[in-house]
């Protein structure tokens, strides 16, 4: 065989020296450098920079799943879920939830690559912008920056010390740079470029605006706790920007609510009857097995940590300090059957609770009461619970976002909201109260919870009821600092659980070795083994390691972050 690969090249390299003519023209399929200098060309890249949003490309290294573009799995790694389905599938994720890190992990490497392919594409564009002469293609800069801003940012927020690759970089194949610490400045540019020069409104929903540059440059300090500019940007986009809330918490998940008021900037799947490439592929485990239609594949579990967080007082209000308390978990039928004798919590819940997770005794997403473990894929000897997601699932009818795969997949074409206006608000409200603006943060946390009081609530069977004991209500008023602090972290929980942002919250705040280790106590009375097969979090885990490959191929100018 070595022999005939020697002949063939020779011939090869013979042939080709003969005439190069076959260099001067394009190969089929393919844009020569000429064909894409244009107007046509910079949209056609930029297209391809947004197919990046969701994570998915061709040949994509590491774990596939692990790119997906709505951060399923950092909630795994935080206290809000667990991986699901059983420990031995997608075992290097259950690696990452017991806090087993490797360098080698196919999940590490899986999001580290993901986010680079995203990088180049914009860079990409811009690139190619910069050498056009005769047209003005501010917008589309623009546009192109806000995405190498998303990206970055992704990038800076999980890894910490990453390396930054330049249009110019990119243009002169200079993509090896060490990684000697954080690029907040460089992501800062990005998203004050693209707030200058983006336009107000846009013709195409999940293009962004100027608005949605100026959201996310505030989140961007507030991931760097700072909080006075982070207040200045999100309280001109609360006071004076386009958005508000919908009337209905569940519109934020069913296709009829989507690119709504609410929706800041949007990852836009969509599904088809056909093998739904569009879809949300990076989150097709995250279904029930078997579940109400027979899905695939029993993943992203909620924790019976987060399911206690939407406990409340007879007022109404949450138990922020009291909500895990030994004897005070919400009533679970982990470890019995369909046919065991069950009763679901009759203590007042926060009503957003049964849109967030499907539970037992519950409807669940308009399927029909949820019967218990025969909907759970996991056995009772894994880590799993008896939870099931439900803001990625379907609700029933909603065959607008029903997609298939090859397998018997869910690529769903509900929108992933990477940015949302109640985010908004409870971004702006924890940037205020700690600049001790404790009117302002009451009022924003507030309009997050009346849009929850008044919204529709969960019917029981006989659709004559609520289903279960809801009482909520706003805060009458927020005695200090240290309690409104305590007040809009939860909330954030409340509102936002199961939508990837609960690790990067724990990381701005610095409390994520007691908060988890808490959590894996916690946690422990209702699933007896997962304290055993959980280590320790440590200091350590705020960060995700650079993947080992990627600083064997850099020839050690990539350094490992500390503690792998």
């Amino acid at each position: 065989m070595k022999k005939k690969l020697i002949y063939l090249f020779t011939l090869f390299a013979a042939i080709s020296a003969c005439s190069d003519e076959f260099t001067e023209q394009p190969a089929i399929g393919a844009l020569s450098d000429a064909a894409v200098q244009n107007e046509d060309g910079v949209e056609l890249l930029l297209i391809g920079a947004y197919s990046t949003l969701d994570g998915i490309r061709n040949n994509l290294s590491g774990n596939g799943f692990a790119a997906s573009g709505d951060n399923w799995w950092f909630d795994v790694i935080a206290d809000d879920a667990h991986k699901g389905s059983t420990d031995g599938d997608q075992a290097d994720l259950f690696e990452m939830e017991v806090y087993n890190w490797t360098t080698g992990n196919p999940y590490v490497l899986g999001k580290w690559s993901s986010i680079f392919a995203g990088i180049n594409r914009a860079n990409a564009v811009i690139s190619l912008i910069s050498s056009i002469e005769d047209a003005d293609l501010t917008g589309k800069l623009a546009e192109a920056r806000f995405l190498r801003g998303h990206f970055n940012f992704e990038l800076q927020r999980i890894y910490g010390n990453v390396p930054y690759i330049s249009e110019e970089n990119y243009a002169n194949t200079e993509f090896n740079q060490p990684n000697p610490g954080p690029i907040w400045d460089q992501i800062e540019a990005d998203f004050q470029f693209a707030m200058d020069n983006l336009p107000a409104t846009q013709e195409q929903s999940g293009r962004p605006t100027s608005w949605a540059a100026q959201t996310y440059l505030g989140k961007v300090h507030l991931q760097q706790s700072d909080w006075a500019a982070a207040f200045d940007l999100l309280e001109d986009v609360i006071n004076n920007g386009p958005y508000s809330l919908n009337a209905e918490f569940l519109d934020n998940f069913i296709s009829s609510g989507e690119n709504s008021s609410e929706s800041v900037f949007a990852i836009q799947f969509t599904a088809d009857t056909g093998q739904s490439f569009n879809g949300n592929i990076g989150g097709v485990l995250n279904f029930p097995n078997p579940g109400p239609f027979g899905s695939c594949c029993g993943f992203y579990q909620p924790s019976q940590d987060l399911v206690n967080a939407f406990q409340t007082d007879e007022d109404g209000l949450p138990l922020l300090d009291t909500f895990n308390a030994a004897g005070n978990d919400v009533a679970n039928d982990y470890g019995i059957e369909d046919e065991d004798a069950f009763t679901p919590h009759t203590g007042p819940l926060d009503p957003r609770l049964d849109y967030t997770v499907g539970r037992r005794g519950i409807d669940y997403n308009g399927y029909g009461t949820f019967p218990g473990h025969s909907w759970i894929r996991a056995t009772f000897a894994d880590i799993s619970g008896p939870y099931l997601p439900a803001k990625n699932v379907y609700q029933s009818g909603d065959t607008d976002n029903q997609g298939t795969g090859a397998w018997g997949q869910q690529h769903s074409g509900i929108n992933y909201n990477i940015i949302r206006f109640a985010d908004v608000l409870l971004m702006g409200a924890e940037a205020a109260v700690e600049l001790n603006d404790l009117a302002s943060a009451l009022t924003w946390v507030n309009m997050v919870r009346n849009r929850a009081k008044s919204m529709s609530y969960v019917q029981n069977e006989a659709g004559d009821a609520d289903a279960a004991n809801y009482v909520i209500e706003p805060y009458t008023s927020f005695s200090d600092q240290a309690f409104a602090r305590k007040a809009v972290r939860h909330e954030r929980r409340l509102e936002l659980g199961m939508e990837g942002h609960r690790l990067f919250d724990l990381r701005r705040w610095g409390n994520g070795v007691e908060v988890i280790n808490e959590y894996i106590a916690n946690e422990s009375r209702t699933i007896e083994n997962f304290g055993t097969k959980a280590n320790a979090f440590e200091a350590k885990h705020d960060l995700l390691p650079i993947p080992l490959s990627a600083i064997d191929l850099s020839g050690g100018i990539l350094e490992q972050n500390p503690g792998f």
